[in-house]
This record gives C-alpha cells, sequence and structure tokens, in this order.
C-alpha cells in the first residue's frame, strides 16, 4: 500500500488520549510520517512520544499557541520536506478506526479534483457526532452555539448550518469539516496558504476551508464510510471561561472575513445582548439562593466573554 498521507496532531495536555491516537494512526498503512506538536504540555505528553514512539516526529514548543498556529507549525515542517499528496491535521482526543485513514485516501486518489474530505465522527459511546457544515450565515452566527439556540433549537439558520435536512451517515459534499479529522490535498495547502494564525481556537477550520476551495471544482467530501471517534473537547475543556472567550472570538473573526467588519458588529451586538440577558438571569437566581456556586460560576463566564467581546478587535492574518 503507498504510504502518501502525513498527519499531524496537535497536542496541550492529553498525554492518555494522545498514545491511543497515536497507536491508532500508526497502524494504518497509508501513514508516511506523523508529527506531533506539544503545545508546552506538563503532563510529560512530549517525553512518552519520545520513549513509546520514536518513529514520530515530537515538536515540543515552550508556549501554547492555539490550535491554528500548532497546526501551522507541523505542517512548514512538513513542508520544508518533500510532503506527502496529502496532509491530515488530527485532534489528539480521536480515535482512528481501522482503514478509516486509508478510506479518506482512496477517495482524495478516485477524484483528482477534490480540495479535501473527513470521516463520520461519532462520540465515545459510539453515537453519531455532527461534522458536516454549510458555511455560517449572519443567522447562524446568532443562533448557533449561542442562548437563543438553547430557547430555539429548531431555528432554521441553525438547521441549515448543521444539515440536518441529509441524512446522518450518508455520504455527501459539504461546504466545511469540522476539523478533528480532515484530509486535504498538499498542492492546494501550498497554493493557498496555511491556517490563520490569528484563531487561536475555534472556526480556524471553517476559514481555512472557505480558503482552499475558494475556486477549485471538487470542494469537500464527508466520507461516512470512513470512521472516527472523537472524545470532545478535551484540551479546552480545562480551561471554560477561555474555551467561551475564544470561542465567540473566533467567530466574530471568521464574520469578518467572511462578511465584512459591519457584518462582524452586528453579531458581536447581538452576542453582548445575549449573554448580558443570560448574566442577569444567573444574577437573578443567585439573588434568591439558588445554587449560588453554580449561578456565581456562570457569572464569571459571562463577565469574562462580555468584556472580550467589548473590547475584540481583529489581529492581523499570517497564513505562511
Amino acid at each position: 500500500m503507498s504510504k502518501s498521507l502525513a498527519v499531524v496532531i496537535v497536542s496541550w495536555n492529553t498525554r492518555e488520549l494522545l498514545r491511543d491516537c497515536i497507536h491508532s494512526v500508526l497502524a494504518e498503512g497509508v501513514v508516511a510520517q506523523v508529527v506531533v506538536v506539544d503545545n508546552a504540555s506538563h503532563d510529560g505528553s512530549a517525553a512518552m512520544i519520545k520513549h513509546e514512539f520514536p518513529q514520530v516526529i515530537c515538536i515540543a514548543e515552550a508556549t501554547n499557541h492555539g490550535f491554528a498556529k500548532g497546526n501551522n507549525i507541523g505542517l512548514r515542517y512538513l513542508f520544508a520536506q518533500t510532503p506527502p499528496t496529502y496532509v491530515c491535521t488530527l485532534n489528539p482526543d480521536t480515535v482512528v478506526l481501522p482503514g478509516a485513514l486509508a478510506q479518506l485516501v482512496a477517495a482524495m486518489d478516485a477524484e483528482p479534483t477534490l480540495v479535501g474530505c473527513g470521516p463520520q465522527l461519532r462520540y465515545g459511546d459510539g453515537q453519531w457526532q455532527s461534522s458536516r457544515r454549510r458555511f455560517p450565515t449572519i443567522g447562524s452566527y446568532l443562533c448557533e452555539s449561542t442562548p437563543l439556540a438553547q430557547y430555539w433549537p429548531h431555528n432554521p439558520w441553525r438547521q441549515r448550518y448543521l444539515m440536518t435536512d441529509l441524512p446522518k451517515a450518508t455520504s455527501c459534499r459539504a461546504d466545511w469539516l469540522v476539523g478533528a479529522a480532515l484530509v486535504v490535498r498538499s498542492s492546494v495547502v501550498q497554493q493557498r496558504g496555511l491556517f490563520d494564525e490569528g484563531f487561536a481556537l475555534y472556526s480556524e477550520e471553517i476559514e481555512w476551508q472557505r480558503r482552499l476551495t475558494a475556486a477549485q471544482p471538487g470542494g469537500i467530501a464527508y466520507v461516512a464510510e470512513a470512521v472516527v471517534t472523537h472524545f470532545e473537547g478535551q484540551s479546552s475543556a480545562q480551561i471554560p471561561a477561555q474555551r467561551l472567550v475564544w470561542f465567540f472570538q473566533s467567530r466574530l473573526r471568521d464574520a469578518t472575513v467572511a462578511y465584512g467588519a459591519g457584518v462582524a458588529l452586528l453579531v458581536r451586538l447581538g452576542l453582548v445582548v445575549m449573554y448580558g440577558g443570560e448574566w442577569l438571569l444567573e444574577a437573578s437566581k443567585w439573588v434568591v439562593g439558588h445554587k449560588r456556586d453554580l449561578r456565581a460560576t456562570r457569572m464569571h463566564i459571562y463577565v469574562q466573554l462580555l468584556k472580550s467581546l467589548l473590547k475584540w478587535h481583529m489581529h492581523p492574518v499570517k497564513i505562511w
């Protein structure tokens, strides 16, 4: 079997999950090289890789650079050499089921114009995990993963964004795929650029796939036959307040890149109103003595988010 795929994994304090991930990747016959970028973990991840997986390239960073820049470090390492035909960005909290990467490579081989593809994701309990997406609109920026979505979960903007009109486990084209496991053509990346390092975490894969597929006929394919288990959010769950801040800062950055500063301002104002309302709701529950520790924690998180939304500004783009 031809080894035409290089895998980049960015990790932060996920040693045990990372070990399982690497084992599953090395079992795939199409993998030519594995590069792990360790974002200043303090759980011994880098030492574990060097001891247990000497064939894996481990780039141990002294600083947590975030997901986008971490991936770029790994991709730059590959492109400084002669990279394989395809590169795969893979989360450390994943396990590749047997043959999954080979199926993704086969899908790319079968369609030379295809820019990228990704597998069906499943949670640790085996349940299907939504990972196919249409590009976000103003409506989905405001109505997906926001308080409004909690109160109106089946709103049409969210439904369209999540592609709920298509059967769950059926292969199809998508605008973009969740970046937990994504295979892309090296030549297109070299032409269109790496991840935008202005994204610390979240939404970087939306902007990247939008840019990679611009004026490219093949697009992105969801390959349901290939299955990867994804234990979602294991790194970012360690910092819940920062996670929420990064999520919406990245959403605003994507809105700015895709639609301009005016749309981003509208989205930002909508988020301020929604999370200001959530803070008031939690404060009222705290006042009446309902689960005060929980309410205080949530109020603190919302204050951090509101501060970040009010002072948010667009950082420069760096894609190579």
